[in-house]
C-alpha cells in the first residue's frame, strides 16, 4: 500500500494516486539522518539495521546498562569515545537494555579492559545512512564500516598494514551477566551465547561469527565472557559476519548462512538501502524543502526500527514461557505498547496490514504461553512497564 500524504505546509502537495515519483527526486533513504535523536534525551542509535530487523549493529559510547538515562540506546551524540560495536539496540525507550555481543578491533596491542580497548573518534569521520554506518577509530587507526540484514550484522575493518591485528569479543558489556560462553568452532569461526538480566529479566542471545581470514583465540585472554582473537595479518580489510538468534547457536549459524552467504559488504549495504527505500516509498510527497522532507522521512524511518522480527529463518523462536517453539508466520518482539498504541499501530495498520496481522498473531502466542496479552514485551520477557493493557486496542 502507498499512502499519499498531504502535509499542512503549503509547500508540500500530495501526489496523485498511482503516480510515480519524479525520476529526479532523491530516493527517500538518502534524506534520512540516523543521527536525529542520538543527542539530548532522544535515546536513538545511529547504526545499521533493516526495517524491523533483529540486528541493530551500532557503536556503543555508554557502558552503563542500568542508570544511564541518556545511554538507553547505547550511544550519545555528545560522546567522543567508542567502546565497540554491538548487535542489538533499543530505539527511543526510557529504560536501557540490549547492546549484546560487542566487537572491537585492536592493533599491535590487546586488552580485555574496557578502559584500555576503547578508542577516541572524531565526529567528522562518522557517517550514518539507513543500513550503513562508518567511523574512524583514532586509537588503533582503523576504519570501521557496518551494515546489516534482518538477523545478521556485517563489519569491515580496514587496519594498518604490517601491524599485528586483534579483535575483542566482549559479552560482559553493559547489563548483568547470568551466563556466557565463547568457543572456537573452526579456523574462521567462533560461536557462543549470552544470557543476561536487565529490563528483560532473562534474555538469551546466541551467535555465530565468521571471519574472512583465519583467527585464533589468545589463550591468556579467554574466559567465559571475554576473549581476544589474533587475526592472520593481511593488507586486505577484515570482513566479519555475525548471525544472532534467541534460540540456539545452530539457529544463529543458519540465520547467517541464509542471509549473508558471501563476503560482499557493499552488496549487503545496497540490499539494506533498497529495503529502506521500499518501505519509505510507501509515503510519497512532492514539493517542500529538502529539510522538510528530511524531517518526514527520518521520522518514518524511526517508525520502522521496531518491533523486531524474533524468529529464526526456520521459524523457531523463544516464547514467553522461555521454551523454544515453531511458528508458520513471523514472530516479533519489542512491543512498547504504552508508547505505540496511539499512533504507530494505526499507521502500520494502513502501511503494513500483513505485518500487523503477524504482530497480533504474536500477541496471541504471548497469551497462550504467558497467560495474558503483552504489556511491554522485550525479547520474550514481559517487563510490565507502564500502565494499561494496550494490546487490546491494537487488536481491536
Amino acid at each position: 500500500m502507498t499512502l499519499v500524504l498531504l502535509l499542512a505546509s503549503p509547500l508540500l502537495f500530495a501526489q496523485a494516486p498511482g503516480s510515480a515519483s519524479n525520476d529526479q527526486d532523491p530516493p527517500p533513504a538518502s534524506l534520512v539522518n540516523p543521527f536525529v535523536g542520538t543527542g539530548g534525551h532522544g535515546h536513538t542509535f545511529p547504526g545499521a539495521c533493516v526495517p524491523n530487523g533483529l540486528v541493530q549493529l551500532s557503536p556503543d559510547t555508554r557502558t552503563d546498562g542500568y542508570m544511564d538515562w541518556d545511554g538507553c540506546g547505547g550511544y550519545h551524540y555528545s560522546d567522543s569515545i567508542i567502546y565497540g560495536f554491538s548487535h542489538t539496540h533499543l530505539s527511543g525507550t526510557g529504560v536501557a537494555d540490549l547492546c549484546d555481543v560487542l566487537l572491537m578491533p585492536m592493533v599491535d596491542t590487546y586488552s580485555i579492559d574496557p578502559a584500555a580497548y576503547r578508542s577516541r573518534f572524531r565526529k567528522e569521520t562518522e557517517q550514518a545512512h539507513p543500513g550503513y554506518y562508518s567511523v574512524h577509530l583514532d586509537g588503533p587507526d582503523v576504519r570501521v564500516e557496518l551494515t546489516a540484514t534482518q538477523r545478521a550484522g556485517m563489519h569491515r575493518y580496514s587496519m594498518p598494514a604490517g601491524k599485528e591485528q586483534f579483535l575483542l569479543v566482549d559479552l560482559r558489556h553493559r547489563d548483568k551477566l547470568l551466563g556466557a560462553g565463547i568457543q572456537q568452532a573452526g579456523r574462521q569461526e567462533i560461536t557462543g551465547h549470552r544470557r543476561s538480566s536487565s529490563w528483560a529479566k532473562d534474555q538469551h542471545v546466541y551467535f555465530a561469527i565468521q571471519f574472512s581470514r583465519e583467527v585464533q583465540l589468545v589463550p591468556a585472554t579467554v574466559d567465559s565472557a571475554r576473549a581476544v582473537l589474533a587475526v592472520r595479518n593481511s593488507a586486505e580489510p577484515l570482513i566479519v559476519k555475525v548471525g544472532i538468534s534467541a534460540v540456539s547457536i545452530e539457529g544463529a549459524r543458519r540465520n547467517l548462512e541464509a542471509e549473508v552467504p558471501h563476503w560482499d559488504l557493499d552488496a549487503v549495504r545496497a540490499q539494506a538501502e533498497a529495503a529502506w527505500n521500499a518501505k519509505l516509498n510507501k509515503v510519497q510527497v512532492s514539493g517542500g524543502t529538502r529539510e522538510q522532507l528530511r524531517t518526514l522521512y527520518t521520522a518514518l524511518y524511526h517508525t520502522y526500527v521496531a518491533p523486531y522480527i524474533f524468529n529464526d529463518v526456520d521459524g523457531h523462536y523463544r516464547g514467553m514461557d522461555g521454551q523454544v517453539h515453531h511458528a508458520d508466520h513471523n514472530v516479533y518482539s519489542v512491543f512498547s505498547l504504552w508508547d505505540t498504541f496511539r499512533a504507530l499501530h494505526p499507521l502500520m495498520a494502513l502501511l503494513e496490514p500483513d505485518m500487523t496481522r503477524d504482530w497480533i498473531r504474536t500477541f496471541l502466542l504471548h497469551y497462550q504461553q504467558g497467560g495474558r496479552l503483552p504489556v511491554w514485551e522485550l525479547w520474550g520477557n514481559e517487563t510490565d512497564c507502564m500502565i494499561g493493557y494496550h494490546s487490546v486496542s491494537v487488536i481491536a
